[in-house]
Formats: C-alpha cells, sequence, structure tokens
C-alpha cells in the first residue's frame, strides 16, 4: 500500500535535500516510520503563521535550490515525486530544506528497464500538470517540474493558483485557461529571471520544460543563498512547530465558530457536504475533456456559486490530494515500455493531508 511504498522509498534515499528515514518497524499491526524531526515545520505552516503573502524572493530561490538539489536526486534514481508543493518542503532546525512525503510517488526504473511513462491519476489538483490530468499520452518527470513552478507561485503569493476553488473547477482551469505567472501589479516587486524561470515551468507541453538538472542552471538561483539565512530569516522568532500548530487549530476552530448564524450554519453544512462528496465522485474523463472545451463562461454558468471566496491574505486550504484508479494500473504493466491511453470512469478519492 501507499504507506509501506512510502516507508520502502524513504529507508533507500540519501540525498541532504530528501527526507529519508532512520527506520521502520510494525508493531501491533501498525507500520511506525522513524525521521528526523524538522523542527521548522513545512512553508506551507510558516506562510499560514507569519507570511500570508508570501516570502521574499531571495528567501523562495533559497528554498527552490534546495528543492530542486532534491528532484535532480529522485529523477536521477527514477522517482516521480508527483506531490510537490509548499507543504511537503519541510524545514530543519537549522534552514536546511528536505523534500518530504511519498506517499503517492511513483517508481519508473522496474527490472532494471526505464519505465518513462505512468498512466495513474495522482497528486494535489491545484499542483497537477495538465498532461497528468488528461490521461492521454501518460507522464514522467517533467510533471513535478510543472508542480514545482506552481509551489514557485505558492511562495511567491501565499497560496497556489485557483486554490479558492474545489477541485473539479481546478481541473478545468488548469487545462483550459494560459498557464499561471507573476502577472498581476502586487508581482512588479519580482525580477524578471524569477518570472522567466517559472513561465519555463508551466509550459503545458511537458517536452519543452527543463529536466530539474538544467533548471539548476538557471540565472534566478544565482541570488540563492545558504541554509543559515533560511535559519535567520524564517526560523528565528519563529513559535515552536507545536505552538504554530496549535494557533492554527485554534484559528479554524474561532472561523468556525462565526459561522453559527443561520446562513453560516448552511456554510458550515455545505463545507461538509462537499467534502464528504469528493470521495464518492464518479469522474468521467471524455466529460471533462468535453467541459474544457467550452467557453469558461459555458462551463460554469451552470455551477453552484463558491461561498466565501478567500482573499490572498486568507488563510488558505492547501488542497485535497486526488488519486484516480485506473483499470490496469501502471503497477500491473511492468517491463513495458508502451504507452497505452485509458478512457473511461475513475473513482475520485480524497484524503485532507496538510493541517
Amino acid at each position: 500500500n501507499n504507506v509501506s511504498r512510502e516507508a520502502q522509498t524513504m529507508v533507500l534515499i540519501d540525498h541532504p535535500n530528501v527526507l529519508k528515514s532512520h527506520c521502520s518497524f510494525v508493531s501491533d499491526h501498525n507500520l511506525w516510520v522513524v525521521m528526523p524531526y524538522m523542527a521548522g515545520g513545512s512553508c506551507l505552516h510558516i506562510l499560514k503563521a507569519v507570511h500570508p503573502d508570501g516570502f521574499e524572493e531571495v528567501v523562495i530561490a533559497t528554498v527552490l535550490r534546495e528543492v530542486l538539489k532534491g528532484l535532480d536526486y529522485l529523477h536521477q534514481h527514477g522517482h516521480i515525486h508527483r506531490d510537490v508543493k509548499a507543504g511537503n518542503v519541510l524545514i530543519d532546525s537549522r534552514g536546511g530544506i528536505k523534500l518530504g512525503d511519498f506517499g503517492v510517488s511513483a517508481y519508473l526504473f522496474d527490472a532494471g528497464d526505464r519505465q518513462r511513462i505512468r498512466n495513474t491519476f495522482v497528486g494535489t489538483p491545484c499542483w497537477m500538470a495538465p498532461e497528468v490530468m488528461e490521461q492521454l499520452h501518460g507522464y514522467d518527470f517533467k510533471a513535478d517540474i510543472w508542480s514545482f513552478g506552481i509551489t514557485a507561485l505558492e511562495l511567491a503569493h501565499g497560496h497556489a493558483p485557483f486554490s479558492k476553488y474545489p477541485p473539479m473547477k481546478v481541473l478545468l482551469m488548469t487545462l483550459q485557461n494560459a498557464p499561471p505567472g507573476l502577472d498581476y501589479e502586487r508581482d512588479k516587486k519580482f525580477s524578471k529571471s524569477f518570472k522567466h524561470m517559472i513561465a519555463s515551468c508551466l509550459v503545458k507541453d511537458p517536452s519543452k520544460r527543463p529536466s530539474a538538472k538544467k533548471l539548476l542552471k538557471h540565472s534566478f538561483f544565482k541570488q540563492a543563498r545558504s541554509n543559515d539565512y533560511i535559519a535567520r530569516t524564517l526560523l528565528e522568532g519563529l513559535p515552536e512547530l507545536g505552538d504554530r500548530m496549535q494557533a492554527l487549530k485554534r484559528k479554524e476552530e474561532d472561523m468556525l465558530a462565526q459561522k453559527k448564524m443561520p446562513d453560516g450554519q448552511k456554510e458550515e453544512l455545505s463545507q461538509n457536504e462537499y467534502k464528504r462528496g469528493i470521495s464518492g465522485w464518479d469522474f468521467n474523463l471524455d466529460d471533462l475533456k468535453a467541459q474544457a472545451s467550452l467557453n469558461q463562461s459555458e462551463v460554469f454558468s451552470g455551477a453552484a456559486p463558491v461561498h466565501n471566496p478567500q482573499s490572498s491574505s486568507d488563510p488558505v486550504h492547501p488542497g485535497y490530494r486526488v488519486a484516480f484508479a485506473v483499470n490496469g494500473d501502471d503497477a500491473d504493466d511492468k517491463g513495458k515500455n508502451t504507452v497505452v491511453q485509458r478512457k473511461g470512469r475513475f473513482k475520485v478519492t480524497s484524503e485532507n493531508l496538510d493541517m
């Protein structure tokens, strides 16, 4: 299952920018994985706690350079991470950056042969590459590069593009809209090299995206600093991780308490029904493609209104991980180098992981 696969992956990893495990063991039918304590928490935690509008560019360059080093290592060893986002970028007490969470990672080397293509629909919608959504030709390491570009925007703005929308709308907008970028008035503070780096990652044709190794040579990363800089800039004066988590929990409880009015109760009920309903969706790929080809106004003309959309300064929900199980999943296709187009209906499951 996903947990045991994650444990196996983490034991084999040996890179300073990728979280590994010290050991794993089973007790009372539970699998325990012992990992280094990342005292700084995730970049998502820090954004929520003290940087709701995003990090400064030098901080972003420093963090992303280390993430790229980790991705390059994974790709060189045949792994696709498939869930790159701020919530999975972890910081230790010394400012070291590590990429974690291998719950949906894929291995592309089977029986000594490179399996260059995957066909499983896995990841978190806001960060998911278009080719992963489309399921036409499969996908490879370049899917992580798209997610990396979205993560760069997340660190710059404090939230990912489309993060205030439900997962289905995110899928449609990603497929039919132009790729997001640093195009707003507030983004004038960012350099041209930063904008260019993101644009190079967020190209819908995966063959035109750079590899992690090539991206490390981009001029944007010349301004990156040391781990000590991250420790001084992000961690100094920051409450302990446990205290931050409790504060975020209290904030969420306070927001929920404000919805005791009749309208608020309706909103809460709607959100609860929505969350429960995700796991029961029957997702028809052909329907999605048909809808995505329509004009945006036509697509959403009959959609229910999005309640209480969040502003850029509001805490943004990190998103739901969505996994589509494909008949004849790639786990059963080992040793094959051909790409098979998959059609039909998919069952969507979700788990709310980043709190």
